[in-house]
């Protein structure tokens, strides 16, 4: 971290640390960076709220367009898996989009580590969708998502579950502290406070937008660092827990991470550029630029997938497809790659019947069948391609 540029921060004070350095087997001392508490108001340019204005738009129109679906809930599971895979990919862990959407959260253990933690985040959110129905994000909220995120992977160290007790980087794999990119704060009450302080500027009213709201929870987040590992996955989902409970989305569907994704540099340096200088304007824009372009990416594809869904349920219609088929017909938009154990287990038949309702929609061209690992998997490639959507 860039000691002199960052050492004179409005928003924050640089604070010593010392200890022993993993990467490099060597005692270290150095210093890091404690985010102010969160201002209550900041003020910003005429265009960055222009932008502001535009996001907040755009998610009004993605509410209404999710309330269009029939069943909410199945578009909510395929774009929380979409997220889900892209929230990963921007910490490093990739798999296919297919690989994500087909199993079920139970049969994690006899699957690859990547999908296995891609999965860790869909259980982690929708624990956090029921907790904030009735309930404000607390610490405790935060430390249990980790401790699920994190869960049987070589990231599940022994502070999992509640903020860290040690100190962490933010930089290439295997940064040492001297050369790390950001250095977080230590271990400790300050640590401890910061994240207290953020959760209660959260439940707290302010004058500010729910996008500006989320923009500055998002950053603090991200700056104090919280816990041993997940922290930006875990900061993302909190953007739309934010939202949810400030009342701008009724469903869990604003998928961002693909945005962020594709602009991985250049939002890790506005993160690291408001710390320097104190200037919220810069990171709101980009922020509330990137919830606006995403909201409409997905509502666009939401009006797409419902025409596809219309035409999928005509077509089982005219050939004469029946039962098991019909129904998963109407669910494919949420659940577009199946196996015949997740139909037998989901619609209650046996597993040949499950088979043979699968084939019969792959006999009128709605699935396509392949094979992977020994394994029949059963996808609706238009409803994936049209969920797998990048910028």
């Amino acid at each position: 971290m860039d000691i002199k540029a960052i050492e004179y921060s409005p928003i924050g004070q640089l604070v010593p640390i010392a200890g022993f350095d993993q990467s490099t087997a060597e005692e270290f001392t150095h210093q890091a960076f404690l985010p102010e508490p969160l201002p209550a108001e900041i003020s910003l340019p005429s265009q960055v709220w222009t932008t502001v204005a535009h996001a907040e738009a755009a998610l009004g129109r993605l509410d209404e367009a999710s309330q269009q679906m029939p069943e909410p809930r199945l578009l909510r599971n395929a774009a929380l898996r979409r997220e889900a895979q892209s929230t990963s990919a921007l910490e490093g862990t990739f798999a296919p989009f297919e690989e994500v959407m087909e199993p079920e959260l139970e049969e994690r253990s006899s699957l690859p580590l990547e999908v296995w933690e891609i999965l860790n985040y869909v259980a982690a959110a929708e624990q956090a969708f029921e907790w904030i129905a009735s309930r404000p994000v607390t610490t405790r909220l935060l430390a249990e998502l980790q401790r699920t995120l994190v869960w049987g992977t070589p990231s599940e160290l022994s502070d999992a579950g509640s903020v860290r007790s040690r100190q962490v980087v933010v930089g290439a794999a295997g940064s040492s502290v001297l050369d790390a990119r950001f250095v977080p704060p230590p271990p400790g009450d300050q640590l401890v406070a910061g994240v207290d302080q953020l959760v209660d500027w959260m439940r707290s009213e302010t004058p500010l937008p729910p996008v500006v709201r989320a923009a500055l929870g998002h950053y603090q987040f991200e700056t104090l660092h919280p816990f041993s590992d997940g922290n930006g996955r875990i900061g993302r989902l909190v953007v739309v827990l934010q939202l949810m409970r400030d009342g701008v989305l009724r469903e869990p569907i604003l998928v961002v991470s693909p945005w962020l994704e594709a602009r991985g540099t250049e939002y890790q340096d506005h993160l690291l550029e408001l710390s320097r200088t104190g200037e919220w304007g810069p990171w709101v824009e980009f922020f509330a630029g990137g919830v606006a372009e995403a909201a409409d990416a997905f509502r666009q594809r939401i009006e797409i997938l419902l025409d596809w869904r219309e035409e999928a349920v005509e077509k089982a219609r005219e050939a004469g497809v029946v039962g098991v088929s019909e129904r998963l017909t109407a669910e494919l938009i949420g659940s577009p790659v199946l196996t015949a154990s997740r139909v037998a287990r989901t619609h209650n038949v046996s597993h040949a019947g499950a088979m043979k309702a699968l084939r019969r929609l792959v006999e009128i061209g709605l699935l396509v069948e392949s094979a992977r690992g020994g394994r029949k998997r059963f996808s609706a490639t238009r409803a994936v391609e049209l969920l797998e959507f990048r910028f």
